[in-house]
């Protein structure tokens, strides 16, 4: 994969960066930017029914009734399944947008608060005071929900830094001189009540646009990686589960060469936005080093999978990556997934891609997730498609909640609606 999706978010963190030591205020600043390219305002509605029509429900055929197959076996303690939320904003305005976000959703529920902590310099990296209250109030607010921060392994994240320096860096870290900073963090966390943070460490780091990249010295990488997992599983009343995440295909250098080995990774992630441009879901899925190769790493492995970044991104309004994407994680039940909502990956935050936005919403407004008793839908009587209507093949697990197949109309779009 072309190692260019991250730069329309390069200078998200150093925004964080310049910006953490003002957190109180941004919570009450609903009116900050999220990162580049977006445009957020106050309290974002749910667009108006004309833009926004809810997806027609084929009628079934009449059948017996049955009794309804189990739901699989949650892949996160607690009763719900699946774990998805969204990056909304990094800070005290992200944990608030999350309630904006499940009104757009029709009431479903984001069991994950995704955010990102700065690498401008270490101090950062450790946790500023205040930085991680918000989250770590709403992580506590509830015992099924899931807190996931993705932690740099080097300052000057996003400086460019050169090869030559970064390959000294991970050797200075492979060798124990910034233990300290991760022991910090670790302490910080289980001060605030969040012991089972989920850790994404050091993440792409199979691409060049990080100084924690693994390129210019895999092992001194995995060392280094090795040695923060260490250092931060000492700090007494932890639970951090650590993802390791490099973006989808090849990049700069095959993923699997940075591996650090199964004793200090627990979750396989991925993130995988739509591209290159023009290059098919079934390709992202079979290239080298993509979905499915995950996927096989995965359970070679003995590890769940995840997906802490994904969305839209070279194909523009990609309706039918949004579908595929969504199936794929139907299907694999990953530990978590959290879409990138801003311009021009996102669906909510971002105007630009209504069709995918459809989708989206369509399939997780309102989804009933633990049911206490499994009820047999009401099969009207009537056709089997109505006309105008493509059917949307979603798999059985969802199907089964929505009480059949949805059918996205062809005429949604049209300027007259």
């Amino acid at each position: 994969m072309a190692p260019q999706h991250r730069r329309t978010r390069s200078g998200r963190l150093a925004v964080v960066a310049a910006s953490v030591v003002a957190t109180t205020a941004l919570a009450s600043g609903p009116g900050f930017a999220a990162g580049a390219g977006v445009a957020r305002v106050a309290d974002p509605p749910a667009p108006a029914p004309a833009a926004t029509p809810v997806p027609v429900i084929p009628a079934l055929p009449e059948r017996p009734r049955v009794t309804p197959p189990p739901l699989p076996a949650p892949a996160w303690p607690g009763k719900h399944a699946p774990a998805f939320g969204a990056y909304l904003d990094y800070g005290p305005s992200g944990v608030a947008r999350m309630l904006d976000l499940s009104r757009w959703l029709g009431g479903a529920e984001l069991r994950v608060g995704h955010t990102y902590l700065p690498g401008d310099r270490w101090s950062n990296i450790e946790g500023a005071p205040g930085f991680l209250d918000a989250w770590a109030r709403w992580r506590t607010g509830r015992d099924d929900r899931m807190f996931v921060l993705n932690v740099p392994m080097l300052e000057r994240n996003e400086e460019h830094v050169s090869d030559a320096e970064v390959r000294l860096m991970l050797r200075q870290g492979a060798a124990g001189r910034f233990d300290h900073h991760f022991r910090a963090l670790a302490e910080r966390l289980v001060r605030l009540k969040v012991p089972d943070t989920v850790i994404v460490l050091g993440w792409e780091m199979n691409g060049t646009t990080y100084t924690h990249r693994c390129g210019p010295d895999p092992e001194a990488w995995k060392t280094y990686w090795n040695r923060i997992v260490t250092t931060m599983r000492a700090v007494p009343g932890q639970k951090f589960r650590f993802d390791f995440a490099p973006s989808r295909g090849r990049d700069a250098v095959p993923w699997t060469q940075c591996y650090p080995g199964d004793d200090s990774v627990d979750i396989v992630g991925m993130d995988s936005y739509d591209q290159p441009s023009g290059v098919t879901f079934d390709e992202q899925v079979n290239e080298p080093y993509g979905l499915q190769a995950q996927v096989d790493f995965a359970e070679a492995h003995g590890k769940p999978v995840s997906y802490p970044e994904w969305g839209l991104f070279r194909n523009g309004d990609n309706a039918e990556y949004m579908r595929r994407m969504l199936a794929w994680m139907n299907e694999h039940k990953p530990l978590y997934n959290t879409l990138t909502d801003y311009c021009p990956h996102g669906v909510w935050q971002c105007p630009d891609n209504p069709r995918a936005a459809e989708i989206y919403r369509s399939l997780l407004s309102g989804t009933i997730t633990a049911p206490t008793e499994p009820v047999e839908p009401t099969v009207p009587a009537g056709p089997t498609s109505p006309p105008k209507c493509s059917p949307l093949d979603l798999g059985d697990w969802v199907e089964y909640w929505l009480g059949g197949k949805l059918c996205l109309r062809f005429d949604w779009w049209a300027p007259n609606r």
